[in-house]
């Protein structure tokens, strides 16, 4: 019997030194990181919780998992010309992180590599060009004042001409944060879109200067129209009252010559 126990109270030791072996190896990661174990002979394994790091046999990796903006600003010479050929100075704001699959985890890790993939430069650098594309494509199809009015709509359509799945990325939302006309001064009027936007913009100038002229002098006109109605209500009243002779007609006189 006494070798039984032995044999017993040694597999329970071995049992406890591997687990405490297994135990101090475990590396724990973060919520919103990936745990990458590169493995001698094996695949890699991707964990979101952590797993058992072996030494010498085993390099862990992390890759950061959190959303990251990603902002694209477009002003002066360089902001998008639109439907009407208004150029327009905006930025826009894009919500991207790393898709939360093992799949997409690796795809990442193989082609940029965890630290870079997890640099906030890096990613900005990787999608501003290809983001800015298609948000000058998108721009061609809005007139200027349609950018305003149809933001959302503006921002579907930026996001579908991008698309969802980006490598191992995904871009979650898009926020249009910066809008506004460019500045005449920043415009080429050498250049044949910015010279017909600068004639666009001209009309529409004129057009609301006029209309704002116009506006002045109806509201004059009705001022006018409210003051001599007032004279004509007190002339009324006053040749009605009993009193009223036709010695008081120089006063009458005086009333309506006000």
């Amino acid at each position: 019997m006494l070798p039984i126990f032995i044999a017993a109270g040694a597999l329970l030791a071995l049992a406890l030194i591997a687990a405490l072996l297994a135990y101090a190896l475990y590396t724990k990661v973060d919520q919103g990181v990936a745990l990458i174990i590169n493995k001698t002979r094996d695949a890699p394994t991707v964990s979101f919780t952590g797993g058992v790091v072996l030494p010498i046999l085993h390099r862990a990796e992390r890759l950061d998992l959190s959303l990251r903006t990603i902002e694209v600003v477009r002003r002066g010479r360089d902001g998008v010309i639109c439907r009407d050929n208004i150029r327009a100075d905006l930025k826009i704001v894009f919500f991207v992180r790393v898709n939360n699959t093992a799949e997409d985890v690796l795809t990442v890790a193989r082609t940029l590599g965890c630290a870079r993939a997890s640099d906030p430069e890096t990613i900005q650098q990787l999608f501003t060009g290809r983001f800015s594309e298609a948000l000058k494509t998108v721009a061609k199809h809005y007139d200027f004042e349609d950018l305003f009015t149809q933001r959302d709509d503006v921002k579907d359509r930026i996001l579908e001409q991008i698309g969802r799945d980006l490598n191992g990325f995904v871009l979650d939302d898009a926020e249009l944060d910066e809008l506004e006309q460019t500045p005449l001064e920043h415009l080429d009027p050498n250049n044949i879109l910015d010279a017909q936007g600068i004639h666009k913009i001209t009309q529409i100038t004129t057009m609301a200067n006029q209309l704002t002229s116009a506006r002045r002098e109806l509201n004059e006109l009705r001022d006018e129209r409210d003051r001599l109605q007032d004279i004509l209500n007190a002339a009324r009243e006053r040749l009605a009252d009993p009193s009223f002779s036709y010695a008081s007609i120089d006063e009458l006189r005086a009333l309506l010559d006000r």
